[in-house]
């Protein structure tokens, strides 16, 4: 499915009505001999359960990790560390009667890290470690979406104007259209044979054609700019390549 849905709080409320009704009718403090053989072990076992279930849905990714034949991928990777992470956690915790509380507090340490690094990659790396989920198979589409897809997207080229961000990335595109970004990732590449950086160039030279057509006051490096172009380069280098000819020449044929 495109559109995500998060639902997540609805398994975690019932546990925290739960346990914070039982931190005000028996204090841990006053009441330590019911709350560690019977409340902390409910929650290990409720802990225990999602990640039961959460290792048979794992069940494809932990097959591909000991295959010949498949490599696992980024995000695949990605998940499997967070899993493993929050396992050791509960190792950690659930033998605390006989090992020292020392491994739990180093099990939080390697899953607060990690996840630190992997959000420092997403903010500074356009997000790819998470856009390379799927290989697609060379498999378009289903029509349907597509064209959902590509009426969002030229809604927001032509009306909202995106592509004079020059900063806008696909992660930004996709959040507008309410899909994951590897959707749209595909159906750039899939559907219409473009890169993501190619389809908002072909916009933007659009826009510096209008701009040079009409405007004799700006300077060539202000209307690449004003269109989108977060450098004098990158505006010369697409226009030639979308053109097939500078941008002051279209310019002088035009005059």
């Amino acid at each position: 499915k495109s559109k995500v849905t998060a639902k997540w709080y609805y398994h975690i409320i019932p546990y925290v009505i739960l346990i914070s009704v039982a931190w005000v009718i028996i204090p841990y403090r006053e009441y330590r001999h019911l709350w560690v053989p019977y409340l902390i072990r409910i929650i290990y076992l409720q802990w225990l359960t999602y990640l039961i279930i959460s290792g048979l849905l794992f069940k494809t990714t932990f097959q591909q990790l000991f295959s010949k034949t498949k490599k696992l991928n980024d995000f695949q990777v990605f998940h499997l560390s967070i899993y493993v992470g929050i396992l050791i956690i509960w190792i950690a915790y659930f033998t605390s009667n006989y090992t020292s509380y020392i491994v739990g507090a180093l099990s939080f340490s390697f899953l607060f890290y990690l996840l630190l690094l992997l959000w420092f990659f997403k903010k500074n790396k356009n997000s790819v470690f998470f856009e390379k989920e799927v290989k697609y198979g060379n498999k378009k589409i289903e029509d349907e979406e597509a064209k959902f897809i590509a009426i969002g997207l030229e809604r927001l080229m032509t009306e909202k104007q995106l592509y004079k961000n020059p900063d806008l990335k696909l992660s930004d595109v996709a959040q507008e259209l309410h899909i994951l970004p590897h959707r749209l990732s595909q159906f750039l590449n899939d559907n219409i044979g473009k890169g993501f950086s190619h389809y908002l160039n072909e916009y933007r030279i659009r826009a510096v054609e209008e701009m040079l057509l009409s405007n004799d006051l700006l300077t060539l490096e202000a209307i690449g700019s004003e269109c989108g172009f977060n450098s004098n380069s990158t505006f010369y280098a697409a226009f030639k390549k979308i053109k097939g000819i500078t941008p002051a020449k279209f310019k002088s044929q035009k005059n």
